[in-house]
């Protein structure tokens, strides 16, 4: 029987809230707990992750990251998120992982399950997203013949290179919601 992959997550965290306002939107509470906590607790509760990241920059993100969790800086954070996702990628290769699977610290509706689901999927390609009533959203699992291919600059991860090679995405339908978090208007809407 084959090994299992070896897969590390990474929960992208670094950026500024720029539309948020005046505090850290990573460690704005939300429902009892800091806002990334949920994002970081759903990529640990899949439970088939050798390894979970967080991918920090503009704040200290340690109090809302559990025990077992690794936090990785983004220097260059400000220059857009695809700096964090080639961070994220940088982990990935020192580690020798097979597949890096990414989501994002201000979605706390996406739980555990779309994480197990997008990292276990048995869909042959090198790109696999998660979609939600057949919109796509994150996590996104990556293979390393297509880290190479990931953008190094601007404020998108790999969203460009699924548009631009369709033939390298597989898709797996997911519970929950890939809403995201980026006013305190929506924070409070949603709490």
């Amino acid at each position: 029987m084959p090994d299992a992959p070896r897969l590390l997550a990474a929960v992208l965290a670094a950026g500024g809230s720029t539309r948020f306002g005046e505090r850290a939107k990573q460690l704005a509470p939300f429902r009892g707990r800091p806002l990334l906590s949920w994002a970081v607790d759903a990529a640990v509760g899949a439970g088939v992750f050798e390894r979970v990241v967080v991918v920090a920059g503009a704040v200290d993100v340690r109090p809302a990251v559990p025990a077992g969790v690794d936090v990785v800086e983004n220097p260059r954070w400000s220059s857009g998120q695809a700096t964090s996702l080639a961070v994220a990628v940088d982990e990935a290769r020192a580690g020798g992982y097979d597949a890096l699977v990414v989501g994002l610290g201000d979605q706390p509706f996406v739980g555990p399950e779309a994480w197990r689901a997008v990292a276990t999927a048995a869909v042959d390609a090198p790109i696999v997203v998660a979609t939600y009533d057949g919109r796509r959203g994150n996590p996104v699992r990556l293979t390393p013949s297509v880290w190479e291919d990931l953008p190094s600059t601007g404020d998108e991860g790999a969203r460009r290179l699924m548009v631009g090679r369709p033939e390298l995405v597989g898709e797996v339908a997911c519970p929950g919601n890939a809403a995201d978090i980026d006013t305190q208007e929506e924070l409070d809407r949603w709490s």
